[in-house]
């Protein structure tokens, strides 16, 4: 064979071998597209969790919109709000039921565990959720709308139970439960258990704990508020919790009026001490801080006017006592005004919203007379600044030493006053050891008159 039919076949098998795996990987893809794939695994359902375990008010009102804004962020299948409330402020309750009706995803309203209730306004957000739920041994209503402190003439009743009732209707009955046994717990305060509430169309259904609830609405269709529709696949769900933040879990606690009192009274004593003692900067900077706070939380709740009005006279009935004495009369009055009007301060609708009887007793009477202590330790401290060194011995009583003469006489006598001798001069004669009173003061001169009264 000549050299150039060898180069020929060398080249041949050359190009064979490098096209070999080329057409293993081809043989292999299509094998591959031609056996059939098992179909991909669907993603599981993910459902937000929240937690109202408290009074409904503005802090509560934020945490669920927050929740609700994060499930619509992340696309969540549903929102399940666990709730247990005695109630709260029917304002921040519209705001709840405008965000619930409004969330672009299905809000399941669960009262559990057992033992939950959802009073007053927890029954009006029970009603607005896509889907209202409760468990065994719970109970919900009792919504009537109260005025605390007020005795409502007829017509102004009238009113506050017709607004409370349209606003009820305006969602129940697209919600397509009973309106008529809604209408009754807000009129006549009806509270329902469970079952009650299930066999008059007030909620969906009943389960005795979170997964059972969502095993049981997996493949349910409901229809939004506005019209639309959507089936819940919530076998199996994946649940993120939407914890409240440090923030809100601080503010949620100075929403109870009891505390928010007891932290602006002590917050008010520190800074009258700071006053009282300038310079120390700790008790003034720490007062400031918790009266700020309290008015914060205040700034939040229904406060009632004419209590602060109280607060103020019991301040300066105090102050007046402890400055011109009233033999107790003007303090007296002063702690009752600072109890009455820090019983009456919280104007909420229920107990939960109010500062309760023992602790309006036994903060005003403690606070009242800590106050006005400080008050006449403080005018006393003022008055006696005039009489420091000598001047302060006018008015003292002191023992002749020396027989003592009127002025102009040597030698000059002398007195015993707080262990201390003293040159003193009288108008009149003095023998020794008699007892004198100081009349005043010239450079290291006593001018004294006897004690003694003369017959």
């Amino acid at each position: 064979m000549s050299r150039t039919g060898e180069s020929r076949s060398a080249w041949a098998v050359w190009r064979l071998t490098r096209l070999v795996p080329l057409l293993v990987a081809a043989v292999s893809l299509a094998l591959a597209a031609a056996v059939p794939r098992a179909p991909a695994e669907p993603a599981a359902p993910v459902v937000v969790v929240l937690r109202l375990d408290d009074t409904i008010q503005p802090i509560s009102g934020e945490y669920l919109a927050r929740g609700l804004d994060r499930a619509a962020e992340i696309h969540a299948d549903a929102v399940l709000v666990k709730l247990n409330t005695p109630g709260g402020l029917l304002d921040t309750t519209r705001e709840m039921v405008a965000h619930i009706l409004d969330s672009p995803v299905p809000v399941i309203f669960f009262v559990a565990p057992s033992g939950s209730r959802a009073g007053s306004a927890g029954f009006f957000l029970l009603e607005a959720a896509d889907i209202a739920a409760m468990a065994p041994g719970t109970n919900a209503g009792a919504a009537h709308p109260i005025i605390e402190g007020k005795t409502l003439d007829p017509i102004l009743k009238q009113k506050l139970e017709n607004d409370a009732t349209a606003f009820l209707r305006s969602y129940v009955t697209v919600r397509k439960r009973n309106a008529a046994a809604a209408e009754d717990g807000v009129l006549n305060s009806k509270s329902y258990t469970e079952q009650e509430a299930q066999h008059l169309g007030l909620i969906d259904l009943v389960a005795p704990n979170d997964r059972a609830l969502l095993d049981a609405l997996d493949g349910r269709t409901v229809t939004r508020f506005h019209g639309g529709t959507a089936t819940l696949h919530m076998r199996g769900a994946t649940l993120i919790a939407v914890d409240p933040t440090l923030r809100e879990r601080i503010l949620d606690r100075l929403m109870d009026p009891n505390l928010a009192v007891l932290i602006f009274l002590i917050g008010a004593l520190l800074i009258y001490l700071e006053f009282n003692t300038p310079g120390t900067i700790v008790p003034g900077a720490l007062g400031m801080l918790l009266v700020l706070l309290a008015l914060f939380s205040l700034n939040l709740l229904p406060v009632h006017y004419a209590s602060v009005m109280l607060l103020i006279a019991s301040a300066v009935l105090v102050l007046l006592e402890a400055k011109f004495g009233g033999h107790g009369v003007l303090a007296g009055a002063g702690i009752l005004c600072l109890v009455l009007g820090t019983l009456t301060l919280i104007d909420g609708p229920i107990a939960e919203l109010r500062v309760s009887p023992a602790t309006a007793i036994s903060v005003g009477v403690a606070f009242g007379l800590i106050t006005f202590l400080l008050v006449r330790l403080a005018v006393r401290a003022r008055r006696g600044k005039f009489r420091l060194g000598p001047e302060a011995l006018i008015g003292e009583l002191a023992v002749a030493q020396q027989a003592i003469h009127p002025p102009g006489h040597s030698p000059a006598g002398q007195v015993l006053v707080h262990g201390e001798l003293w040159q003193a001069e009288s108008s009149s004669p003095v023998p020794r050891g008699e007892l004198v009173r100081v009349l005043a003061v010239k450079d290291l001169m006593l001018f004294v008159e006897s004690a003694v009264s003369r017959g």
